[in-house]
């Protein structure tokens, strides 16, 4: 190959020698936009010059940047066209000289554009609605064809009005919506030459915010620390963001608001009236910006801002008190005293409508904006006392009060008659109210009280009331007294009359329903009370033409019923009653005849449901419940049992059970002003009977304590406090005392014994402090004596203070001298005198005498002795005694009964000269410093243990240790005390009498 080729340039050259020959390679060129090429102009022959021209025919200088023209060597010059353009096309020619010769060659250089994207960005963002030019520039020659596509497919112009390709090839979308957003493909294509080239633009559609307000209306409250919550909903693309302001005011997060990350919420701190406005919530985003506004109203809860105490004096023409009140929206301003409001507006005429009138026009109130006035005429006394005026909108209300103080002259109050007979002293109480406070003067006939004549008419005087004791000893002392108070607004004067007492009539049997060993007397209460309250009912029942048996019962309110027990079955008796109130006993009713019903033991059954009473005791919220048995079913009765519960809930209480001789139980430590209901059922062999039923609301939660209890105390802290030290003392030496008299024990009797070598009086052995009776000096057996606690209580004598009336005394009683060589021991206080004898004739004319046992009843521990022992109240001034009680029970007449205090079936015992008259002496009331105690110890409420204690011996009786059992029956317990035998004698006793009140044996 390489011998053909040189043998063909060897021809040429040989043929051609004369001439000069041109040749450029390539022959023709095509240059795309951009690019560079270079072409070779290859000279055969011996050429001098090799030159280049352009299209325009401008040799090429070696120095043009674009277009470099070099020679390689002799025969060759390549022509190099960098970066060509559209002007580097045309015709390049290529000429070749030596000497006179040339010879030449051309070359076409054509330049062509590639597709080319000029502006075709990505993304394009555009607002939702808008008419979207999404830009795609293609550069390119010839000029391409343009195809859009979305979402994989071409897009027809044709079927789709929306889209429009422009003539410089953009897409055009009408109305773009959130759904043409994405991607879009821009494709350019050239046919001729099979060029395609695309871009992918991302189209992005911005969403104009929308906001809504969660409450076009927030409702706060100013002045209480509370915070108000403002909030708006944005929505939009891109996300919005939100910004609040207040009278054009951007608002930002510290102190008064705070703002949530978003911005959507707006929190207020501590609203203040002039926080209240309109607050705007702004969402804003590429697309632009839309606001939403939320009202806040800001509220003031009312607020009495003025309202002073005023005084005035009765009888003045007027006095207007004043009430100004703020508040938004503006208050309603109303009055009220006690139970009575005035609220402006009501009973107003239509011609004054702001003007309110009572209806004896004494009343006006008048309103104006935020301040109203009372208007209060013709000044009466009874306008004093606290006035409240009251503010009220639609958020809140406040209360302020104002005391009305009128001075005015003395108001004399009190019962006007009051009953008493002689002996017995009772209280007249002149109640004067007057401000400023009245003196009080006592007068009868012109004569001041009391005088150095009248020794027994005493005075008391408290702050408010003045008390004129008067124990009348003759019937010149009954009559009329003047009571006159006075104060620097005038005086007043009333009489009261002092009136006999009387006993009360008969009451009237009504029915007696009886049963096999009890039975139900229904009776109506005298229509005489003889003045003053009645304190017993007394029942007597017999067997036709032998004596009387009887019992007295105590008189509670509204009592239509008595039971009476221990009665035999089928049997006729006679049953008659009587009434016994202060002054005595009135006679009795006319007998009436009823017969008992048989027991039918084979025909058994379940018992009577027991009557129930309640009695409250404590402050209030302990009850004593007390049954009555009724028919035994032929069966004796096993116990007792008791069941409660508070009304308003399901479970009962644990049951209770007590013993079948129990007649009362206490229930303690219940809910205040709660409601109870109380079963008790009676249970024998054949089963349960009925039970009986009762309800009861306990008393209200004592947690005041009056405003003048503070004013009225005359005595300090300090006082006080001593007062109760020498209080304690004296306790302390008597109970010292009593151990050292009664029980051989105490520091009196270490004294005794260590110093004075012997024993005190009345000391008892160790077998008597362990409950064994003593022996007598003789050998001779007595009965068996049973002693049995009752509790029986009587007006005022319930326990704490008591107010005065005209039936309390102010001054106790003299303390009894002790009579230590008495061989009785006294139980009762020598004050409570009118109960002893009942107690005495109770015991005489019971049941209990057909079965041999004596029955004895004890004061209760609330007993008037008790009561009197201390002051009359807490806040009592110093210098006021207790009150006279006209409650007693009546004085015992001389002994005249022929029932012997000790039936006769008691005793087997011989016989001796002052026997009979021993028993039948009463029971004298004792006067001994040991009767509180004794009165604890006889309580019903534990076992009486030391029952046998209060057993007195006559040191000339004869006793034998037989081996009977004494017991002291309690409610709760049995105390049996075994091998003791002791005879009862009652003596009367020496003490002095109190007040004329006490029996006289």
């Amino acid at each position: 190959m390489l011998q053909i080729r040189d043998l063909v340039w060897g021809l040429l050259f040989a043929g051609c020698a004369a001439a000069i020959q041109v040749q450029i390679t390539p022959t023709q060129g095509e240059i795309s936009v951009g690019e560079s090429k270079f072409f070779l102009c290859e000279v055969v022959g011996d050429a001098k010059d090799i030159d280049w021209f352009a299209p325009s025919g401008e040799k090429i200088l070696p120095n043009r940047p674009d277009i470099i023209v070099s020679r390689t060597d002799e025969a060759t010059a390549t022509l190099t066209i960098y970066h060509a353009n559209v002007d580097s096309a045309g015709i390049y020619k290529c000429v070749a000289r030596s000497g006179d010769k040339e010879a030449q060659a051309t070359v076409q250089v054509k330049i062509f554009q590639k597709i080319t994207f000029d502006s075709a960005p990505s993304p394009q963002e555009f607002n939702e609605g808008d008419d979207a030019d999404i830009v795609c520039d293609v550069v390119s020659s010839p000029p391409p064809a343009i195809i859009w596509k979305h979402k994989g497919s071409r897009i027809q112009v044709a079927k789709d009005v929306r889209y429009k390709i422009m003539d410089n090839g953009h897409l055009l979308i009408r109305g773009i919506k959130k759904i043409d957003e994405g991607m879009y493909n821009c494709e350019a294509r050239i046919m001729a030459r099979g060029e395609i080239d695309f871009r992918m633009i991302k189209v992005i559609v911005n969403v104009l915010p929308t906001i809504r307000a969660r409450l076009s209306e927030v409702n706060a409250t100013a002045d209480i620390a509370s915070s108000a919550l403002l909030a708006c909903d944005a929505d939009g693309f891109p996300e919005p963001s939100v910004t609040w302001t207040h009278n054009n005011v951007v608002l930002e997060t510290g102190d008064k608001y705070t703002l949530s990350d978003d911005g959507s919420e707006l929190l207020i701190k501590s609203v203040k009236k002039v926080d209240e406005g309109d607050y705007t919530c702004i969402a804003k985003n590429k697309a632009g910006e839309k606001s939403e506004e939320v009202s806040l109203n800001v509220f003031v809860r009312p607020r009495i801002t003025y309202l002073n105490n005023q005084t005035a004096s009765e009888f003045d023409e007027q006095v207007t008190l004043t009430c100004e009140a703020s508040g938004d929206p503006t208050p309603a301003i109303s009055w009220s005293f006690q139970n009575r409001v005035f609220t402006e507006g009501e009973q107003a005429s239509w011609t004054r409508p702001d003007k309110y009138e009572s209806l004896d026009r004494n009343i006006v109130v008048r309103s104006h904006a935020r301040v109203s006035s009372l208007t209060l005429k013709n000044i009466l006394f009874t306008y004093a006392g606290e006035y409240l005026c009251t503010a009220t909108n639609s958020i809140g209300r406040d209360n302020k009060h104002m005391y009305l103080e009128v001075r005015y002259a003395p108001k004399i109050l009190g019962t006007v008659t009051v009953y008493t007979w002689e002996g017995n002293a009772a209280n007249i109480s002149c109640e004067a109210e007057a401000h400023p406070g009245a003196s009080v003067v006592w007068s009868r006939d012109g004569l001041q009280l009391p005088s150095a004549n009248t020794t027994n008419v005493k005075v008391y005087n408290t702050p408010t009331i003045s008390y004129l004791e008067i124990t009348p000893d003759s019937q010149y002392n009954f009559g009329t007294y003047n009571c006159t108070a006075t104060n620097a607004m005038g005086s007043e004067s009333k009489e009261f009359v002092l009136i006999q007492a009387d006993v009360p009539s008969s009451p009237e049997i009504e029915l007696v329903e009886p049963f096999s060993s009890t039975a139900v007397v229904s009776f109506e209460e005298p229509d005489s009370m003889g003045g003053v309250p009645i304190i017993k009912y007394r029942v007597e029942w017999r067997l036709p033409g032998q004596d009387w048996t009887g019992k007295e019962y105590h008189a509670d309110d509204e009592m239509t019923t008595i039971t009476i027990v221990g009665l035999k079955p089928e049997t006729t008796y006679e049953i008659k009653m009587s009434a016994i109130n202060g002054k005595g006993e009135g006679e009795s009713s006319p007998a009436t005849t009823f017969t008992t019903q048989p027991v039918q033991y084979s025909f058994a059954r379940e018992p009577t449901a027991p009557k129930l009473v309640v009695k409250v005791q404590g402050r209030g919220n302990t009850l004593k419940v007390n049954w009555i048995k009724q028919d035994d079913g032929g069966s004796p009765i096993k116990h007792y049992l008791v069941r409660y519960k508070a009304k308003h809930v399901s479970d009962w209480k644990p049951e209770i059970r007590v013993p079948h001789n129990s007649e009362y139980v206490t229930l303690s430590g219940l809910d205040w002003n709660t409601e109870y209901e109380i079963h008790v059922v009676a249970e024998n062999q054949q089963g349960k009977s009925e039970p009986g039923v009762i309800s009861y609301r306990t008393a209200s939660d004592p947690t005041t304590i009056p405003d003048d209890a503070g004013a009225r105390s005359a005595m300090g802290t300090g006082a006080i406090v001593g007062i109760l030290i020498v209080v304690f003392f004296l306790l302390l030496v008597g109970v010292d005392v009593t151990c050292y008299f009664l029980n051989k024990c105490g520091l009196l009797m270490c004294i005794a014994v260590n110093f004075c070598g012997k024993a005190g009086p009345g000391a008892k052995s160790k077998d008597m402090e362990e409950g064994q009776a003593a022996f007598t000096k003789d050998e001779s057996k007595e009965p068996i004596v049973e002693v049995r606690t009752e509790e029986e209580q009587t007006p005022n004598q319930g326990g704490g203070p008591t107010e005065p009336n005209e039936t309390t005394p102010l001054t106790g009683p003299e303390p009894a001298a002790a009579d230590a060589t008495s061989p009785v021991v006294n139980l009762l206080p020598s004050t409570a005198t009118n109960s002893v004898a009942g107690s005495v004739s109770a015991a005489q004319s019971s049941p209990a005498s057909d079965g041999g046992v004596l029955t004895a009843k004890a004061p209760p521990r609330n007993s008037p002795a008790a009561a009197r022992s201390g002051p009359l109240n807490a806040n009592a001034q110093p210098d006021v005694g207790p009150l006279v009680d006209l409650s007693d029970a009546p004085k015992a007449p001389p002994s005249s009964d022929p029932t012997p205090l000790v039936p006769e079936p008691l005793s087997p015992a011989p016989a001796s000269a002052e026997g009979p008259q021993s028993q039948r002496d009463p029971v004298k009331a004792p006067s001994s410093s040991s009767s509180s105690s004794q009165n604890k110890d006889s309580q019903v409420d534990g076992p009486a243990e030391d029952a046998p204690s209060v057993l007195c011996t006559d040191p000339t009786a004869p006793a034998h240790n037989d081996g009977k059992t004494v017991k002291a029956d309690g409610t709760e317990g049995e105390t049996e005390v075994k091998n003791a035998t002791a005879e009862v004698k009652t003596v009367p006793n020496e003490a002095p009498q109190a007040n004329g009140n006490e029996s006289k044996a």
